[in-house]
């Protein structure tokens, strides 16, 4: 029986009884099944790119993370644009650096101490005449010639290379006054005999005579022509790193106007693509550029290998200033790679910075 309350008399509420507790407005929303909480893994690989240099804390979660992703961002694409621009500079310039000295110093020096050794052995040759001939004053002032022009290079194997070629200069000037006397002297005379093989020994004694001296002189400069046309392990490392520098940059730009769209609806950053296009194009150019060069170059060390004889080392001269035509307008380009890469920092710089001043004065 319930009274005029609608309550069954003695079954009131007991004192001291909590009232029951209203439904919340905003029950908690239970987690899809689709979306795992975040564990520690994706937290782990998150953690490098949160600690960049200047990005700052991340964002509580349920806060805007804009403002964090596009410093991130900002910071990444400067970084990766100057170490290309430093790598691809140092790599360049490995190949490069010896074009130029190789085309203007040590490939002619080989040359020119071909040109003495085959003229010093046509001089050999006429000495026997029995009278002075105009062939043999000729080849002597070619190897003198050829000498010469070595010596005008001053880094024909440095100061003892200097020193070498005046003593052999010296020695080719008694080897022809010698080889007169003799001529002078009445065939079959001793005094003939002694001179011509006084002569002789001064051309072709072992480890000092004329013949010797130049050889161990062209030893040195092959060996420099090997050093300089060389494409080592570190080039070889300079190079891989330079390339991928240039994948990741690469690939940064675009995952940054991936994000840009997606965040912003801009279809189009034209700034970052225009610094895509620059490092692709630039990195290009310059792997073209140092093909061509170590190509020459390559081809002017199987030149130069073995000793030529007379009749083709006009024509080696010729097949070397046609292997290294050019290589100094490239070797010049290297300056171009320090202005590309300021240029694309600047580029880098612009394309985010609107956005991130946005985020930096938006008022809360």
């Amino acid at each position: 029986m319930t009274n005029g309350t609608g309550t069954t008399p003695g079954t009131g509420p007991a004192t001291g009884a909590q009232p029951a507790a209203p439904p919340s407005p905003h029950p908690a929303r239970a987690r899809p099944a689709d979306r795992p909480a975040l564990g520690r893994a994706p937290r782990r690989l998150a953690r490098p790119w949160v600690r960049l240099p200047g990005t700052g804390p991340r964002p509580a979660d349920g806060g805007s993370t804009t403002a964090h992703d596009l410093t991130v961002r900002h910071r990444l694409l400067l970084a990766l644009s100057a170490l290309l621009a430093l790598s691809l500079f140092v790599s360049y310039q490995g190949v490069h650096g010896d074009a130029n000295p190789l085309r203007t110093s040590s490939a002619p020096a080989v040359l020119s101490l071909d040109t003495a050794l085959y003229a010093l052995g046509q001089a050999e040759r006429d000495a026997g005449a029995p009278a002075p001939t105009s062939d043999f004053q000729k080849q002597i002032s070619v190897a003198a010639q050829s000498l010469s022009a070595a010596a005008a290079d001053d880094d024909v194997g440095g100061p003892a290379g200097r020193q070498a070629l005046q003593t052999i200069a010296g020695l080719i000037t008694v080897y022809a006054v010698k080889v007169q006397k003799s001529q002078l002297q009445p065939d079959g005379s001793l005094l003939r005999e002694a001179y011509r093989s006084y002569a002789t020994s001064i051309l072709t004694e072992k480890g000092t005579g004329i013949q010797d001296r130049l050889k161990a002189l062209q030893r040195q400069q092959r060996a420099a022509v090997h050093r300089q046309t060389s494409f080592g392990p570190l080039l070889w490392l300079a190079w891989s790193v330079t390339l991928l520098l240039a994948l990741a940059l690469c690939a940064a730009l675009l995952e940054t106007q991936l994000f840009l769209r997606r965040r912003f609806r801009r279809r189009y950053n034209r700034r970052l693509l225009a610094a895509l296009a620059l490092s692709a194009a630039g990195v290009a150019t310059a792997v073209l550029f140092t093909v061509w060069t170590q190509r020459g170059m390559a081809d002017t060390r199987r030149l130069l290998d073995s000793p030529l004889p007379g009749r083709l080392i006009p024509v080696a001269g010729r097949d070397t200033a046609s292997y290294l035509a050019h290589t100094g307008f490239r070797a010049s380009a290297a300056v171009w790679i320090l202005i590309g890469g300021v240029l694309l920092m600047a580029l880098a710089e612009t394309g985010l910075r609107r956005h991130i001043d946005d985020y930096r004065f938006r008022p809360r």
